[in-house]
């Protein structure tokens, strides 16, 4: 017997101990540790879910200790399963756990991908925020027009109870509130059940698939920050973005996509300099020379100019493409200029808590605040960071209403953004090939 250590952030660690290790009398799972994600540490992986050989389920412990865990367990196996992280920093964790003795793992698409009844449609990117859920969007709505039925299947988010979270499926608003979705949460699903798309997501992909196979003609992935799909996929579409040129050649596992991708999308093209677009198709012809590429812009919309034009203003981005992402800004920050904001206000001097710590562990985060929200505590200090900021309006750039669950002392303009094929062969005609349709 073999044992392991699984390095996770409460996606793909689950995903892979589900399906390479459960049920496996030659491996023992001695824990996952957690990073990334606050308050996964500490809690249980269920007994329910770990199956046989875990009648008290398996602990999640910090990743700073996995040196002391590799040496009081006498673990022979470290497996590294969570996403947009740099090269460099994978290998500093490696040797890390090399130094200690055990081996260093990376399962790859044989080891972790699910085959489908159906066709699958995955959704990738090379880093995140490059634009994965618009062209998500944009995929299904061409399906529908051909009168074909479709189901998302979201990259895991299972930040509340383990057991009540193994499958869920989520068709109306009303299923966010039943099951306490967090602000990460409804970001990437609201959106979805918006244009009647009926979203899965949960902690066993096994049990989701056959779920969303009974109601689909066609599953789509669409993934989570720079992840490997969970499944084969008949079509494999990677967005890459040029305001990170060359973090698709740097970052684990985005480049794995690029160079799996069929399709290739360089996403932003409207607001990107053309060197920065040039950079990253020259790079992407060199990892897959196969892969076919195209450009689209992501322009924004809003619904209250007249709360910008003029006006101080606090903006609000999506969080996790602030944070382990790197950006330094988002559809906000271009909003707010293109719509003419007299100024844009630094919120960190006014910002609480967890909202006010993620300005030092992410420096490079700009003049706006982090949506973050993993829980209803981070929620009041994000809510307090956005009152405590002095303006005369919000710039609201989250693809989430946040004046639905906080209580906000300053008037809003919502910030939308679409993706706008802008050249190279149609997603359409691409569909129609790679599935046959």
């Amino acid at each position: 017997m073999r044992r392991v250590i699984i390095m996770g952030a409460a996606g793909r660690d689950f995903h892979n101990f589900n399906v390479f290790f459960r049920n496996k009398p030659e491996f023992k799972v001695i824990c996952f540790t957690a990073t990334q994600i606050p308050n996964i540490a500490g809690r249980l992986y269920p007994k329910e879910l770990a199956g046989k050989g875990y009648p008290r389920g398996i602990p999640i412990e910090p990743e700073k200790k996995i040196a002391h865990l590799i040496s009081k367990h006498k673990v022979d196996v470290v497996v590294f399963a969570y996403s947009d992280i740099s090269h460099n920093y994978v290998m500093h964790r490696a040797s890390e756990v090399i130094a200690a003795g055990a081996d260093f793992w990376l399962l790859g698409p044989n080891s972790s991908m699910i085959k489908s009844r159906r066709r699958v449609v995955s959704i990738c990117a090379a880093r995140t925020g490059s634009g994965k859920s618009q062209t998500t969007r944009r995929v299904c709505e061409i399906l529908h027009k051909r009168g074909l039925r479709t189901s998302v299947i979201r990259h895991p988010m299972p930040y509340g109870d383990l057991k009540e979270q193994i499958v869920q499926k989520f068709s109306t608003l009303e299923d966010l509130d039943k099951q306490k979705c967090t602000i990460e949460e409804r970001e990437e699903y609201e959106p979805h059940i918006l244009r009647g798309n009926t979203v899965f997501a949960g902690v066993d992909y096994g049990l989701i698939l056959k779920q969303a196979e009974k109601i689909s003609d066609i599953i789509l992935w669409d993934g989570g920050n720079n992840d490997l799909s969970f499944y084969q996929s008949d079509l494999h579409i990677v967005v890459v973005d040029p305001f990170r040129a060359g973090d698709e050649m740097t970052y684990h596992p985005g480049e794995a996509n690029v160079r799996m991708a069929d399709v290739v999308l360089i996403n932003k093209v409207d607001t990107a300099s053309r060197s920065s677009i040039d950079l990253l198709r020259e790079n992407v012809k060199k990892l897959n020379p196969g892969a076919v590429i195209l450009e689209a812009a992501s322009p924004t919309s809003i619904d209250k100019p007249e709360l910008v034009k003029n006006k101080t203003v606090v903006v609000i981005e999506d969080g996790p493409t602030l944070t382990h992402g790197g950006m330094s800004f988002g559809a906000g920050i271009v909003a707010a200029k293109k719509y003419n904001a007299a100024k844009i206000v630094d919120p960190e001097p006014y910002a609480v808590g967890s909202i006010k710590e993620a300005y030092v562990k992410y420096p490079q985060i700009g003049d706006l605040i982090p949506a973050l929200g993993y829980g209803r505590k981070q929620i009041k200090e994000l809510e307090a960071s956005i009152n405590n900021t002095p303006a005369d309006s919000i710039v609201m750039a989250t693809p989430v209403d946040l004046r639905k669950f906080t209580k906000l002392n300053k008037p809003a303009a919502k910030i939308d953004y679409e993706l706008e094929e802008a050249s190279g062969p149609s997603l359409e005609s691409i569909l129609k090939k790679y599935l046959k349709l």
